[in-house]
């Protein structure tokens, strides 16, 4: 399987900034839905490939759920769609390079964020509460479970989660743009999210669907749901434009820009 260097994946990225941030804004919204809505029913897979295991089966039943998860991610990187968190890494890439202005990476930001909600609602609202594949039996609890989870933690807490979560889906994603074959970009996308998942990691997006579905079955309220969104909003911010996208961008990106003026000089 062939593959590109660390040096050529930050060039890759931060192309795939540029591109992101002077995409129209309806082009955002339908892409930002998709993603929403591809990463909710990889977290509907999780609840029903684990809701019904023995509960002696203890975390193994946790990592099966995880180990389909990342069909979300790959629907997103393969099928084409806008995802905030990969934004979080790209985005912030092309604007340390100068290539883009603090407005366009606002308006990526801003509008994908409002689509994966809606994408995200969606599948909550139309596959878990209205077809009821997260309000039955044994599916309903690990919903509950999993929202519990989530909302349980502090905000403190809840960030630094969020850090750690952006932080393997950012790499996720730059194994991605290091592959050069479907097969390559699959197994690059899988291991990262697989762990993010089976640690417990806060996502935005897919909190978007899980804190929701719980709400939708008469649990949890509004308020609940804000209050988990935004720190892990901030922590997601952290680590993918600063653990991933800044540190990558400052070791291969500047420093190849550097040894070119060393050169010419």
């Amino acid at each position: 399987m062939a593959f590109n260097k660390p040096d050529r994946v930050s060039e890759i990225a931060i192309e795939a900034g540029v591109d992101k941030a002077r995409s129209p804004v309806l082009t955002l919204l339908i892409l930002g839905f998709l993603g929403g809505a591809f990463i909710a029913l990889g977290f509907l897979l999780d609840i029903r490939v684990s809701g019904n295991l023995p509960k002696d089966w203890g975390s193994f039943g946790s990592f099966l759920g995880a180990a389909v998860f990342p069909v979300g991610l790959v629907l997103v990187v393969l099928a084409g769609s806008e995802l905030i968190t990969g934004n979080m890494m790209s985005v912030p890439m092309a604007l340390y390079a100068k290539r883009i202005t603090w407005k366009g990476l606002l308006k990526n930001w801003v509008f994908v964020t409002i689509a994966n909600l809606i994408g995200a609602l969606f599948v909550a609202y139309f596959f878990g509460h209205v077809v009821g594949l997260t309000e039955t039996g044994p599916f309903l609890a690990k919903t509950l479970a999993i929202a519990q989870g989530k909302l349980e933690e502090s905000f403190f807490q809840t960030l630094i989660s969020g850090i750690g979560c952006n932080w393997l889906v950012c790499l996720a994603i730059w194994l991605a743009y290091g592959a050069d074959d479907v097969v390559g970009k699959i197994l690059g996308i899988w291991f990262p999210i697989m762990a993010f998942v089976a640690i417990g990691f806060q996502h935005v997006v897919a909190n978007m669907f899980l804190i929701p579905a719980a709400i939708f079955a008469g649990y949890y309220t509004w308020m609940d749901f804000i209050a988990n969104v935004i720190p892990t909003f901030i922590g997601n911010i952290i680590g993918g434009a600063v653990f991933v996208g800044f540190v990558y961008f400052f070791t291969y990106h500047k420093n190849i820009k550097d040894k070119a003026k060393r050169k010419i000089s």
